[in-house]
């Protein structure tokens, strides 16, 4: 397998005994501090293996299949790529990515529901056959380019609890899996199994039953039309927690005995990503700039205020924002509130704050509100579970580079 370690943007080292990763941290900030000050991260690759094993303690025997998006760290994709884990791609750069670090064309799986002409050209060259489908316009198209692809039928989900379909965008209903066999048995292509995703967001794991009873109705529908189905895929939603991966587990397993047993022939695949790598990374940013600002501007709206006006309320002005590593800021919720990396009194008072990107965009907001102690331009601040949909292509922003990575693995 191919090695990252000659790439300069990348660190990888193992712990003496009884060091920490507040000690490697600590380093890099001491490091960063004197050439810099760029915001990185600091990752944990031990603990894509400690994820792993507790996976297949759980799971198995469901196989695991990376989202290459989630994180396309290089010692991310060798790690789990050495580990047996196969890949979800949804792009030609990702197929390329992991087929460079020697992964066969049978572990990866091409997800993105709207595919270029060329690049399913790519998968087709690279040996890649499998891929999703929800519609009869990319099923034509993937006939016209890949005339050798196996297909899974992306069927929706639905949360019963919101009543609101999961995939609003993508994912098609059991009706018109029909259509779609029709079209396939016409076109000559393999319809090889289904897959389906239920948001890590989804309070109700009772959709899983209702996911899981669809897609075998569509393997039954797929017997009338002479397809030899054998794989079903469950998707993603996996947050991370080991309580939530129990309860998945605890609700699936019964169905899948029923519908999908051994003896069926059926291989469950799954795609956990940010299972496997939000704990495992850490990023470490600066403050660059510092104000006061009036407490009612601060607080959301319809929130009263009920504060001394005497206290001081700062916002904060950090090297890196919803440009760079929060960029999922921009779509979902961000409940993190970093930690201060400087040590402080337990009695030191805490003020109302705010965090902002470097950006000067008003979208570049990371943290609305939330209790620090009073900060200085210069000091760091530590964000926890930032390995998922943050590392990879970075983007720079008003001349700051986004984020400088150092990953280490903890024996």
């Amino acid at each position: 397998m191919k090695g990252f370690l000659e790439d300069a943007n990348y660190s990888i080292g193992l712990l003496d005994e009884g060091a920490t990763l507040a000690d490697v941290i600590d380093n890099c900030i001491y490091e960063h501090t004197h050439t810099g000050k760029k915001a990185f991260y600091v990752g944990d690759l031990g603990k894509l293996v400690r994820n792993n094993i507790q996976w297949q303690n759980v799971m198995a025997p469901i196989k695991p299949f990376y989202p290459v998006k989630c994180n396309s760290t290089p010692g991310v994709l060798e790690i789990l790529g050495t580990l047996g884990v196969g890949f979800a791609c949804s792009s030609k750069s990702e197929m390329a990515l992991v087929q460079d670090l020697g992964i066969s064309p049978e572990n990866i799986i091409y997800t993105n529901p709207c595919k270029q002409a060329s690049q399913i050209k790519y998968a087709a060259k690279a040996g890649i056959n499998i891929m999703t489908c929800d519609n009869d316009i990319e099923l034509k198209k993937i006939s016209r380019n890949h005339p050798n692809a196996k297909l899974l039928l992306h069927i929706a989900t639905e949360d019963i609890t919101a009543g609101e379909e999961m995939n609003m965008k993508f994912g098609t209903t059991l009706k018109n899996c029909r259509h779609l066999m029709e079209c396939a048995k016409e076109l000559g292509v393999q319809i090889i199994g289904v897959k389906f995703h239920v948001s890590g967001s989804c309070k109700d794991l009772q959709t899983y039953i209702h996911a899981i009873s669809d897609a075998r109705c569509v393997f039954d529908m797929a017997e009338e039309f002479g397809f030899k189905m054998n794989m079903l895929d469950i998707g993603g939603g996996f947050t991370g927690s080991e309580l939530q991966l129990e309860e998945v587990n605890h609700v699936i397993r019964p169905l899948l005995d029923v519908y999908f047993p051994k003896e069926s022939g059926v291989n469950v695949i799954a795609e956990p990503g940010c299972y496997y790598v939000s704990s495992a990374f850490t990023l470490a940013v600066n403050v660059i700039a510092k104000k006061t600002v009036e407490y009612d501007k601060l607080l959301p709206s319809g929130v009263e205020q009920t504060r001394n006006d005497d206290e001081p309320v700062f916002t904060y002005y950090i090297n890196d924002g919803v440009y760079g590593s929060f960029a999922s800021k921009l779509s979902e919720k961000l409940n993190t509130i970093p930690e201060v990396h400087k040590k402080y009194k337990e009695d030191e008072p805490l003020f109302a704050s705010s965090l902002w990107g470097p950006s000067c965009d008003e979208l570049d907001q990371i943290v609305e509100n939330c209790l620090l102690p009073e900060l200085s331009v210069g000091d760091w601040l530590i964000f926890d579970n930032m390995g998922s949909g943050t590392l990879g292509e970075q983007s720079t922003f008003n001349d700051y580079q986004s984020c400088l990575v150092s990953t280490f693995e903890l024996s």
